[in-house]
């Protein structure tokens, strides 16, 4: 089996997380499927000191940054086609809600970029699952706003500790036509009806472990799925 992974940069604060792009491969893997690692290429919305936050003035391609955590093998994601993939994944990070979409500056008013939305599209019309991890749900919502189709995701849940404003996400996810539900770092959302798993993980406070955990949950509910 092949399962696309959708891939935001790298680093957390303006591209793809780290630990969650590396698990998710890890638990496909672990699964005896192939990654095909996909970016969207084109200039990164900016770049961020990771070690205080702070704006640096420069300019870094998504895919080309995304190539670091797949050590080179990646594709355009102009290149994807569903009918050679069995799965589709995107991991979080700031960069699926800043390159993937624009939710982390504009909330419910954000846009998505085209060639993800019809990629999610494509997908959602060949019923093949897909898992959004973090923010990913964002990304999801955004796609599917002004269709037919309502998906239920989850970024978290207001019942435990979180860095984030996960009612104010959630909201913006109901606004945009999606159903949020609450779901804490140790669960997944999983949406029968449209094949789509979500899961917390960083939008959460949890360990390295239970974010790892959280992941392995939703590929493995993923090739629930596919069986």
């Amino acid at each position: 089996m092949k399962i696309g992974v959708i891939l935001s940069g790298s680093g957390v604060y303006d591209g793809s997380e780290i630990h969650e792009a590396v698990f998710t491969l890890l638990a496909i893997d672990r699964q005896g499927a192939e990654s095909v690692l996909f970016a969207p290429n084109k200039n990164q919305h900016h770049v961020i000191n990771h070690l205080d936050g702070s704006e640096m003035q420069e300019s870094r391609n998504v895919l080309i940054e995304a190539a670091r955590i797949a050590r080179g093998s990646i594709q355009d994601l102009k290149e994807i086609d569903l009918s050679h993939l069995d799965a589709l994944v995107i991991p979080g990070g700031f960069g699926a809600a800043k390159n993937l979409n624009t939710w982390a500056l504009f909330g419910p008013e954000s846009t998505i970029d085209e060639d993800v939305q019809k990629a999610i599209l494509d997908a959602i019309h060949r019923k093949i699952p897909i898992a959004a991890l973090c923010m990913g749900p964002t990304v999801i919502a955004k796609a599917l706003e002004g269709s037919s189709i309502k998906a239920t995701v989850t970024v978290g849940t207001t019942e435990s500790s979180s860095p984030y404003d996960i009612k104010g996400i959630s909201e913006g996810i109901n606004k945009v036509g999606s159903n949020a539900v609450m779901k804490t770092v140790h669960q997944i959302a999983v949406d029968s009806e449209n094949r789509i798993i979500s899961a917390p993980c960083y939008m959460m406070d949890g360990s390295i472990s239970d974010i790892h955990n959280n992941i392995e949950e939703a590929i493995e509910k993923l090739f629930e799925f596919l069986q």
